[in-house]
Parts: C-alpha cells; sequence; structure tokens
C-alpha cells in the first residue's frame, strides 16, 4: 500500500498572531480589536460633507464660483484616503521573541551574571544616542528589549516602534508606519472643516439678505461643524510642533525630553533644524511591515535592524539617519519612483 502524505498548510504570521489585533483581506489589513469609535469618526465625516455638498455647495456655486465644490469634493476625499491608510495599516509592531530566543537572551544573562541557574532578565538596559543616555525596557510580554522610542500599547498588547498613542478615533495605534499618515490626516481634516464652516457662515449671509437670518440658519444644518473645529485645528497644531521637534506625543506627556529633568537632558533624536525635522517624519523611508510578511525567519533576524539582544552595543547611533533634508527628500522620492 502506498503512504499517501498530506501537507499541512503553512500558516502566515498574522494567522498565529498574538496580539489582540484584528485582520481582514489575507492579513493586508491589521486594525484594532476595538473599532466602534473607528466608525463613528467615519460617519461624522460623512454625514457633515454629506450635509455641506447638498444643501451650500449647490447655492455656492451658482452665487460664487463651481470651483468651490471642487476644491470641498478633493480635501474630502483626501481625507478619506488618510484616514483609511491610518486606520488600515500596521502602526509598526515589533514581533514578539520566539520561545529559543527568549531562552538564549535568558543564557546570556545568566552568563553576564556568572549563574547558572534560571533569573529573571533585567528590567532595563542603558545605551547611548547622541551623547544622550536612553533607558530600553525589557517587555515580559513579548519578551525582547523595547528598541527606543518604543512602547507596549497595552489595547492591542503589542511592542510599538515609534510609538505615539493609541487613537480610538482611527481604530488603530499610531506609529513609525503610520503616523505621517494619521498627521496628514489630521492636518487635511482641520483644512475640510475650516473649509466648511467658512462657506457655512458665507452661505448664511447671503442667504440672510433674501429670507432672513434665522431662516437662512436652518437651511445649513452643518454650522454644527463649528464645535469641531476648533478641537481639530488644535490637536493639528499640536502635532505640528511634534513634528517640528521630532517628539512623540508618548514623549512629551512623559517629559522625557524636558529640561526640568536635568539641565543636560536633551532631544538626542532632534536634527536641530525644523525643516529636517518635518522632513524626517514626513518623507523618510517606511520601513516594511514585520506583521503581514511571509517569512517568519526573515522577520525574526532582521527586524528592520531593531532587534535588541543581551549582546547590544553600549553605544547605539540613530538607525539609517540621514544628513540632511536634502537626502531625506531624494529616499522619499526614491521610494515613490
Amino acid at each position: 500500500m502506498k503512504m499517501v502524505l498530506k501537507k499541512t498548510p503553512k500558516k502566515r504570521k498574522w494567522e498565529t498572531f498574538p496580539g489582540r489585533n484584528k485582520f481582514y483581506c489575507d492579513g493586508r489589513i491589521m486594525m484594532a480589536k476595538q473599532t466602534g469609535v473607528f466608525y463613528l469618526t467615519l460617519v461624522l465625516i460623512l454625514v457633515t460633507c454629506g450635509l455641506f455638498f447638498t444643501f451650500d455647495c449647490w447655492f455656492l456655486a451658482e452665487q460664487l464660483t463651481p470651483i468651490i465644490p471642487v476644491i470641498g469634493a478633493v480635501l474630502f476625499l483626501f481625507v478619506i484616503g488618510t484616514l483609511l491608510r491610518t486606520s488600515f495599516s500596521d502602526p509598526g509592531v515589533l514581533p514578539r521573541a520566539t520561545p529559543d530566543e527568549a531562552a538564549d537572551l535568558e543564557r546570556q544573562i545568566d552568563v553576564a551574571n556568572g549563574s547558572t541557574g534560571y533569573r529573571p532578565p533585567p528590567r532595563t538596559k542603558e545605551v547611548v544616542i547622541n551623547g544622550q543616555t536612553v533607558k530600553l525596557k525589557y517587555c515580559f510580554t513579548c519578551k525582547i528589549f523595547r528598541p527606543p522610542r518604543a512602547s507596549h500599547c497595552s489595547l492591542c498588547d503589542n511592542c510599538v516602534e515609534r510609538f505615539d498613542h493609541h487613537c480610538p478615533w482611527v481604530g488603530n495605534c499610531v506609529g513609525k508606519r503610520n503616523y505621517r499618515f494619521f498627521y496628514m490626516f489630521i492636518l487635511s481634516l482641520s483644512f475640510l472643516t475650516v473649509f466648511i464652516f467658512a462657506f457655512v457662515i458665507t452661505h448664511i449671509i447671503l442667504n440672510s439678505q433674501r429670507i432672513g437670518f434665522l431662516s437662512a440658519l436652518k437651511d445649513s444644518p452643518v454650522v454644527v461643524c463649528f464645535f469641531s473645529v476648533w478641537s481639530i485645528v488644535g490637536l493639528s497644531g499640536f502635532h505640528t510642533y511634534l513634528i517640528s521637534s521630532n517628539q512623540t506625543t508618548n514623549e512629551d506627556i512623559k517629559g522625557s525630553w524636558s529640561s526640568k529633568r536635568s539641565k543636560d537632558n536633551y532631544n538626542p533624536y532632534s536634527y536641530g533644524n525644523i525643516f529636517t525635522n518635518c522632513c524626517a517624519a514626513l518623507c523618510g523611508p517606511l520601513p516594511p511591515s514585520e506583521q503581514v510578511a511571509a517569512i517568519w525567519a526573515s522577520i525574526c533576524m532582521h527586524a528592520c535592524g531593531h532587534r535588541l539582544s543581551g549582546s547590544f552595543p553600549p553605544t547605539l547611533p540613530i538607525p539609517h539617519r540621514p544628513e540632511g533634508a536634502f537626502s531625506l527628500f531624494l529616499q522619499f522620492s526614491c521610494s515613490v519612483l
């Protein structure tokens, strides 16, 4: 009799993902587990813009110029595109250590401590980045030393590279791989809300000359954007400040580089130039996703060059740090082409 061996299908990384994220479209879309607020964000944008295009655009196109609905449509499409790009992408989740990697790390620590028995790994390590001492924390969930600026998100249960914050409004963490799209989303949303609010007021003023102010106000229901425009514009201004100083929300809240901690405390990641900091955040090359790749071994070995083990060097330069804004622009152009 002939033996028929059945090949077990090889599962991809996202199918055995240990975090709390949800995946769609064969692992190409990655979101947080709680997505209710994201759908609320989508509904608010669609309803507000729908009311504007229904009640205001036709009047403004007849009375002023037909370019108004065109500009509004372009802004609307850009807002939706950047929102979906932020929400559906991997924010920069770091893969957890395999059992062999975790055991190897523990053996290295035992050798360093002169002990053959089990001893839990230290909670922190110190490295030097551009003359500034930075502590690396050990994550007992992921079994790795987190790279600089990485943090563990308690909602998604993942370590995220260059973690900014977990944003329920976009239904995802905001990190190294989707921060630029998050910033473009809130910035374009600010332009859209200001655009809608300004032309709603224009519609009310023009219409009130014919039918009175109260009647004109009833005909423009999207005046509700008055209550949201200030918070959105304020949020855009805050993240513009963070980008110009090359900080994250997590670092700003903790005061990691505040001079109040120490006179010699400074931000080692800043390029010392606002324009270069902005180019680094918005135009630098994006690392590949470490969660939807097909080959698990290459992910474990390379991990974008940031995988930290027990033999981590005492001095750490910023990885892939370009020399200036022009080289950043060239890298961005080459990645697009």
